[in-house]
């Protein structure tokens, strides 16, 4: 496994993440989720040498068990078991406290992120993952338009004085990935979680010349389209009920996406083998990005994302060819 800076914030991260959303069976968004295989995913993620968890306070909620946090609850256990406390670099998240992904631009941060509530959510991660300290406590969602507002400030600061925080991040709305340098002038910002993939090639635009020039930390997530570019969804593929991604890839899309993939797969060979290794190693061909996280619920899935990280890029031919398969779209939408 391969290390990166997080921007400045001084941490290593491995360049292949954990991401820890599907491992929480959330209602309406993941099922399948077995807890005892969890745990082995996250075992063999660090023994492969992964030091990077994120998670989130929203990952498995259910407004039936408000006082309940399954993924951040499973990793708590995780850590307290295996003793890996002091190795790992932990992230979370604060929720929107009105519940709108993503932030609507006309809803003040005062119906957001007000300072009692950004309190309270880091005070639940703290007791959900069983730890004195969060590395990295991200916003769930933003908007740019709050960067001026002194609240906000306020509570990272009371936060991070208090030693419950480390490390503030932003994990921005979907496919936006401008709507939050007003916010990184500020300062305060260290890092920022963002959609990229070999379809959503928008972010190198702005946001990974800001990163480099200013030392953000950048974390990048849906590194295979919500399992678009896992080389395994067909335009024949049934998603279960329960499975967000039955509407996501709903209606015409599967078929679109199946031509789009098989178009993809001719640029296989010596430099990626299969579609999700050529997914992994495009984000990785960027230095301005810290690490990725895939979801991995299962050890192939842990045992093959992490496989990447031998110091491989794709060369700077194959990249230019990958820019003809950008397909900017946003199927959260609808």
């Amino acid at each position: 496994m391969k290390y990166r800076m997080l921007g400045k914030t001084g941490l290593k991260v491995s360049e292949i993440g954990f991401g820890a959303w599907q491992l929480a069976n959330d209602p309406g968004m993941w099922i399948g989720a077995d807890p005892k295989e969890s745990m082995k995913c996250l075992q063999r993620f660090v023994e492969l040498g992964g030091n990077f968890i994120d998670t989130a306070w929203v990952y498995g909620w259910d407004d039936k068990k408000p006082a309940s946090h399954p993924s951040e609850e499973l990793i708590g256990r995780f850590l307290k078991e295996s003793g890996k406390r002091d190795d790992l670099v932990i992230a979370t998240k604060v929720p929107p406290k009105n519940f709108e992904w993503p932030a609507s631009p006309d809803i003040p941060i005062s119906g957001v992120f007000p300072g009692d509530h950004i309190e309270r959510c880091v005070n639940d991660s703290l007791k959900s993952l069983g730890v004195e300290a969060i590395d990295l406590v991200q916003f769930h969602v933003w908007q740019d338009s709050f960067a001026s507002d002194a609240g906000w400030k306020k509570s990272i600061e009371k936060l991070t004085k208090a030693g419950k925080v480390r490390h503030w991040g932003i994990s921005i709305n979907d496919y936006q990935p401008e709507n939050c340098l007003k916010t990184l002038d500020t300062g305060l910002i260290s890092t920022i979680q963002f959609i990229f993939n070999v379809f959503h090639q928008k972010p190198a635009e702005k946001l990974l010349p800001y990163a480099r020039k200013n030392k953000i930390g950048l974390i990048a997530r849906v590194p295979l389209d919500e399992g678009g570019l896992s080389g395994k969804l067909t335009e024949k593929t049934v998603f279960p009920d329960g499975d967000f991604r039955k509407r996501y890839f709903g209606g015409e899309r599967l078929r679109e996406l199946a031509r789009r993939t098989n178009s993809l797969e001719q640029l296989l060979g010596a430099e990626a083998g299969t579609l999700p290794e050529l997914a992994l190693r495009f984000i990785l061909s960027f230095d301005e990005v810290s690490t990725t996280i895939p979801g991995m619920r299962r050890l192939g899935h842990v045992e093959g994302n992490t496989a990447v990280s031998d110091g491989r890029g794709l060369r700077p031919e194959l990249l230019k060819k990958l820019k003809s398969h950008a397909w900017e779209r946003n199927f959260y939408k609808s």
